[in-house]
C-alpha cells in the first residue's frame, strides 16, 4: 500500500468535501481597532487550488533559482496565517522538502546553522525579517501574497511518491534548545503515514452527520498544528484562523458565535486564560460549556483551572504529545473523575518503563496516585518512532517523560525526566510537585513560577510576582504558605528560607517559543550568578563592606 502524505490526504479531501468549508479567515469589521472581524470562508476544493498556484509560483522562482526537486528549503514563517500554509504545503507540493522555523526563534545564526545542518539551499522569509537575513549562505526569497501575483501557466507533476519509508518529508525543530540551539527533527515518509493514522483517530467528530469547527491551536511551523489540520482534512472539519494564538476571550466569544466553533483545541496556558476569564464572564462560561470539546496540549491545566472546569461541566480532553512524535497520549474525555487519566493512541507501540525510584514517587498526587515512576518509550517498531538521529543506542526513543499507571492502560503524568532534579547527593527532587503547590497556595501573588537547583544542596523558588508587593516582604509571604506542604519532604526537597525564594521582573524567566513553557535548564544558566550566591559559592558584593 503506497505511503500517504499531507498532500495526498489534501487531494482526497478536496474530492470528498470539495464544497464544504475548510478554512475561515478573519477580516476586520473596520479599521477603529475595536477587534471585531468576520470571517471569509474557503471551500475544500479552493484550498485545494491554492495551495496548486502556490506550488506553481514557488516551481517557477526555485528553478530560477537551480534548486533541483527534493531539496531541503528553508522557511521562515509565522505560520499561523492562511498564506503560510499555502507557502508550507505549495513548497511541497512543489517537490521540495520544507524546514520549517517559527518568526520565535530571536537570532538568525541559529537559522542559518540549522539550515547547513539540514543541507538546505535555500531560504524563504517573511517580510519582517528583510533586515536579518542578508548574512545567509544560501539566496533567499520573501515569501509574497502568491494571489498579488500572476498564476503561473504550467503543469505541476505529479504528487511526489517516496521510493523508501526512510525518505525525508519535512524538518522541524524543537522548541527549546540544547547546547545553545535547538534539535532538528527530520521526518521520514513513514514516520509522516503514521502520524496520519494518528491524527485521524484524534480527529473523529464529536456528532455524526455534522461538520466540526476548530480553531488552530498554534504554528503551522511546528507539530502541534500540522497534525491538527491533517487529522482536520481527513473528516471534512472546518478549521478557524484566529488573529493571534494567544487570541481573547472576545475573539473566542466571536468564533463560537459566527464560525460555528465546536471544538476549542488549546496549550493549557492559553486555555487557563479562558477559564480564569469564565469565572466572572458569565456568558463565556455559557458558551464554554455549550462546546463538544474543550483539549489541551503541551502542558497540564493548572489545578484550580481543571477543578473549575470540572465543577462547570466543561467537557475537558487532555492531548499529549512532543514535537519528535507528534501526538502520543490523549485522555477519554468527558466530565468523569478519571476522564483526563492519558491511554496510547490506537495503533502504537510504546513501552513504561520503571526509573529510578525517589522519595517524591511515594506520595500521593492530587490524584490519589501511589505507583512507580515510569518513562515513556517510543519503541523503534513503533511507526511513529522519530528518526535514528533522536534515538537511543537501543534504537528507541527515550521521551523523558514520567507517569504513573493509575489503573491498566491508564496513565497520569507525573512531569519531564528534568522536572526531576537530583540535589548534589543524586537524590530526586519533584519540582513540579513544588510549583503545584505554589501555585496553589500562592496563586494571589504568584504570576509564574519555576523550580531550580540542580546539582545545588535544596531546591531554590523563582517566582515572576502578581502584583506590587515588596519582595522581602513577597518572599516571607511565600515561605509562610508553602510551609506546610514542605514540611512533610525530605531535607533536599525543602524550600524553608525566604533567601531560596528568588523575585524576578515578570517576564523575565526563559520559556519555550511555542507553548509558553519555561525552561528549568535556561533558568539554570542564566541566573547562574544568583543562585551561586544564594547557595554561598560566592561572595554577594553587594552587602560586603
Amino acid at each position: 500500500m503506497p505511503l500517504r502524505t499531507h498532500l495526498t490526504v489534501l487531494q482526497w479531501s478536496a474530492a470528498l468535501y470539495a464544497d464544504s468549508v475548510a478554512y475561515k479567515i478573519p477580516k476586520p469589521v473596520s479599521d477603529d481597532g475595536q477587534g471585531q472581524y468576520h470571517w471569509e470562508d474557503v471551500t475544500y476544493r479552493e484550498f485545494l487550488l491554492n495551495v496548486e498556484r502556490s506550488a506553481r509560483y514557488w516551481t517557477s522562482m526555485l528553478t530560477k533559482q537551480s534548486i533541483p526537486p527534493h531539496s531541503v528549503v528553508g522557511l521562515w514563517l509565522g505560520g499561523l496565517a492562511y498564506m503560510d500554509v499555502l507557502h508550507i504545503l505549495g513548497i511541497a507540493r512543489a517537490g521540495y522538502i520544507p524546514q520549517l522555523f517559527s518568526l520565535r526563534l530571536p537570532n538568525p545564526e541559529i537559522i542559518f546553522e540549522l539550515m547547513k545542518r539540514a543541507g538546505a539551499k535555500l531560504l524563504i522569509y517573511d517580510v519582517s525579517y528583510a533586515d536579518v537575513v542578508h548574512g545567509c549562505h544560501v539566496p533567499t526569497l520573501v515569501a509574497v501574497d502568491i494571489f498579488s501575483t500572476p498564476d503561473v501557466q504550467a503543469p505541476l507533476a505529479a504528487i511526489f511518491t517516496p521510493e523508501r519509508s526512510d525518505d525525508i518529508a519535512m524538518v522541524f525543530h524543537t522548541s527549546g534548545s540544547t547546547m545553545g540551539s535547538p534539535k532538528l527533527v527530520p521526518c521520514t515518509y513513514g514516520w509522516l503515514d503514521s502520524i496520519i493514522s494518528k491524527a485521524n483517530a484524534i480527529s473523529v467528530p464529536c456528532q455524526p452527520g455534522r461538520q466540526d469547527v476548530i480553531v488552530c491551536m498554534g504554528s503551522m511551523c511546528h507539530i502541534g498544528q500540522t497534525l491538527t489540520l491533517i487529522g482536520a482534512l481527513q473528516h471534512g472539519t472546518c478549521t478557524v484562523q484566529p488573529t493571534q494564538i494567544a487570541f481573547s476571550s472576545g475573539e473566542l466569544k466571536q468564533m463560537i458565535r459566527q464560525c460555528g466553533l465546536n471544538r476549542l483545541t488549546q496549550f493549557a496556558t492559553f486555555l487557563s486564560m479562558h477559564l480564569r476569564n469564565s469565572r466572572n464572564d458569565p456568558d463565556l462560561l455559557a458558551l464554554l460549556q455549550g462546546l463538544d470539546e474543550v483539549l489541551f496540549a503541551g502542558l497540564a491545566l493548572p489545578q484550580d483551572d481543571e477543578d473549575w472546569a470540572r465543577r462547570n461541566g466543561l467537557l475537558l480532553r487532555n492531548l499529549f504529545g512532543n514535537t519528535e512524535c507528534g501526538a502520543m497520549l490523549i485522555s477519554v474525555g468527558g466530565r468523569g473523575s478519571d476522564s483526563l487519566f492519558l491511554r496510547p493512541i490506537e495503533g502504537t507501540k510504546y513501552g513504561f518503563f520503571p526509573v529510578t525510584p525517589s522519595s517524591a514517587a511515594e506520595e500521593t498526587t492530587h490524584y490519589n496516585v501511589n505507583a512507580p515512576l515510569l518513562e515513556l518509550v517510543i519503541l523503534s517498531e513503533s511507526g511513529d518512532c522519530p528518526h535514528m538521529s533522536l534515538r537511543q543506542a537501543d534504537g528507541h526513543f527515550h521521551t523523558g517523560d514520567l507517569f504513573s499507571e493509575v489503573a491498566p492502560g491508564r496513565y497520569f503524568f507525573r512531569g519531564r525526566d528534568d522536572d526531576w532534579i537530583k540535589s548534589e547527593n543524586s537524590l530526586r527532587c519533584d519540582t513540579r510537585a513544588i510549583e503545584d503547590n505554589v501555585r496553589a497556595t500562592c496563586g494571589d501573588l504568584v504570576a509564574e513560577c519555576v523550580v531550580v537547583g540542580y546539582g545545588r544542596p535544596s531546591p531554590a523558588l523563582f517566582v515572576e510576582p502578581k502584583g506590587a508587593i515588596e519582595g522581602e516582604k513577597l518572599k516571607k509571604d511565600i515561605i509562610r504558605r508553602i510551609r506546610h506542604f514542605h514540611s512533610r519532604r525530605y531535607m533536599h526537597e525543602r524550600i524553608v528560607d525566604a533567601k531560596f525564594v528568588v523575585i524576578v521582573p515578570k517576564g523575565s524567566l526563559p520559556r519555550t517559543a511555542t507553548k509558553g513553557n519555561i525552561r528549568r535548564r535556561a533558568v539554570e544558566e542564566k541566573f547562574k550568578e544568583e543562585l551561586d550566591r544564594v547557595y554561598g559559592t560566592v561572595p554577594d558584593f553587594r552587602t560586603s563592606s
